[in-house]
């Protein structure tokens, strides 16, 4: 189900696919979702909900997975991937593309007042607490606490223990 606020702004360039499973994407008011934004429900059951006034800029990719809750006044800037699935590996005997996906690390949750730098990869089990910044090319698995800014870092991985 694709239930789109009327007041929210959608290119129509978006490519925003709708669930065979049943799950929901909501877009609240006044958010915005640039062109070539892609929305793809893959991996798991879990929904989609975009808070108001948030806004999704070109190029970036959303898999529902385990589900991704963004906030309201939530900044997303270009060529970013949500990603909150895992897919199963370890079965040596089978192709990895008939292994499904392992445990719901419990999606991706994104508090109000967040900003994501370009670039940015966010993973199953992230939790981005309000008013936080991740720096363009970050890639995101853990918890951010609230009002901490993370530098981009191609050497760093925010989340994981250092």
């Amino acid at each position: 189900m694709i239930d789109i606020h009327p007041l929210a702004k959608v290119s129509a360039l978006a490519d925003i696919e709708d669930s065979v499973r049943g799950t929901r994407i909501i877009i609240g008011a006044y958010a915005s979702v640039d062109s070539f934004v892609k929305v793809k429900p893959a991996g798991g059951n879990g929904d989609l909900i975009i808070g108001e006034r948030s806004v999704i800029n070109s190029g970036c990719v959303l898999y529902t997975g385990n589900g991704i809750q963004i906030g309201n006044d939530v900044a997303i800037a270009a060529n970013c991937t949500f990603a909150p699935v895992n897919h199963a590996y370890q079965d040596k005997s089978r192709r990895i593309n008939q292994q499904g996906f392992l445990p719901s690390r419990g999606g991706i949750i994104i508090e109000d007042d967040v900003w994501i730098g370009a670039n940015v990869v966010i993973l199953d089990g992230a939790i981005l607490r309000k008013g936080c910044v991740i720096g363009a090319g970050s890639l995101v698995r853990g918890e951010v606490p609230t009002y901490a800014i993370r530098a981009g870092n191609p050497l760093r991985h925010i989340g994981w223990r250092q």
